[in-house]
């Protein structure tokens, strides 16, 4: 984990983490539990290939989301992240590897605080966006 250099942050940075390597079965159910959300395309084999025409069950947006979230928590800080937001582009698989990359879109200072807005990407290991949205923290 590395943490933001408020004093160093500049228009364009980049900060990228790996969030999840090889996304397991077991973690899309546990997420279905944690989250009550049990549609079957998310917890079935059976429903979700056979009756839905998916090569397998596939990961909740929300799960792939949180997990770009903690990526940006772990590098602003605990309660500093202020505005998240996106939209999912494409299904996360069991055995995906999922890097979320946050970019340095905007930054401001007002009365020694600085604020910044970020562009979030999260690829899949084929490079694929599976997630794009923006977030902003403050120092």
């Amino acid at each position: 984990m590395m943490s933001i250099d408020w004093s160093g942050i500049k228009l364009g940075s980049v900060h990228q983490a790996v969030v999840v390597e090889n996304l397991s079965r077991t973690q899309v159910i546990q997420y279905a539990g944690a989250s009550g959300d049990y549609n079957p395309l998310h917890t079935d084999e059976v429903f979700a290939t056979q009756a839905a025409g998916y090569p397998s069950i596939f990961a909740h947006g929300m799960l792939v989301m949180g997990m770009t979230g903690r990526m940006l928590t772990d590098y602003v800080g605990d309660g500093r992240l202020t505005r998240f937001g996106g939209r999912f582009t494409s299904q996360v698989w069991p055995g995906d590897s999922l890097t979320a990359t946050a970019t340095v879109a905007a930054l401001d200072q007002c009365d020694g605080v600085i604020t910044v807005d970020f562009e979030v990407v999260t690829r899949n290991q084929h490079g694929e966006t599976v997630f794009a949205g923006y977030a902003s923290a403050r120092q």
